[in-house]
């Protein structure tokens, strides 16, 4: 891959949906991180909460640091990242972070996921629960916990990955790879986005790495993990593996 400058434009891409009490505190943790050249999209699918409305306080009140996506309707987690990283791309990022919203990411390890995408000359590095050194909330049910490790285990039993958080959604992408596996084209929604954008790095022989990180409960709100999600998430690595071989 081809040496990237010093100071790489990144974009964190934030989805949200009813998340005004939890967004202005991430939005400080990350301008407290003294990146150069970060900036944050916040992509809003209509939170009847408002959260819209403080992200556009946040943009006015941040010279430029943070943009936001306004979006008619809520259609899942997968549109809206991908609505988020086509317009990153489009605005000429180097560095596209995905990110949740809720606080459960920790902020603090994003300077070294960044580094270690270029270090490691990674296509994209994953904030992984499940490498040495990677942890789970305690607060977090034992159920959970066992539906997480579940998950990570078919993933990787069916499409063969390698990759040890299959599912996790705190990650950092090189531009070039997001084009390279063609983001735009990606229709998995919920979890299953994670896998398929996972797998298409993965069959095109680009480099995945992961870095530990301690997975915290969310500050506010509610999971949006619903059974609708779990049964799309349960499918997808099929429809990936055969839609594969059919091609």
């Amino acid at each position: 891959m081809a040496v990237e400058k010093t100071s790489p434009k990144t974009v964190v891409v934030v989805p949200t949906y009813n998340e005004r009490t939890n967004l202005p505190v991430l939005v400080d943790l990350l301008m407290d991180l003294g990146l150069p050249d970060l900036h944050i999209l916040v992509v809003d699918d209509n939170s009847p909460d408002g959260t819209g409305e403080v992200a556009d306080k946040l943009a006015a009140g941040t010279a430029g640091v943070v943009g936001v996506l306004h979006r008619k309707e809520k259609d899942g987690l997968g549109r809206a990242y991908v609505a988020g990283m086509t317009r990153a791309l489009a605005e000429g990022a180097d560095v596209v972070v995905q990110m949740d919203a809720d606080l459960s990411h920790p902020a603090s390890r994003l300077p070294v996921m960044i580094e270690t995408l270029f270090a490691e000359d990674a296509a994209v590095v994953i904030g992984s629960r499940y490498v040495a050194g990677g942890s789970l909330a305690t607060e977090w049910p034992w159920h959970r916990k066992a539906l997480s490790a579940w998950a990570n285990l078919y993933v990787n039993a069916i499409l063969r990955l390698g990759v040890k958080d299959a599912t996790a959604g705190f990650k950092a992408w090189r531009a070039s790879t997001l084009k390279a596996i063609d983001v735009s084209s990606v229709r998995s929604n919920g979890y299953s986005f994670q896998v398929e954008m996972n797998y298409r790095t993965f069959t095109r022989h680009l480099r995945i790495v992961e870095v530990p990180i301690r997975f915290e409960e969310r500050v506010e709100g509610e999971s949006k993990l619903g059974l609708g999600v779990q049964i799309e998430s349960a499918i997808a690595p099929w429809k990936l593996l055969f839609g594969r071989k059919s091609r």
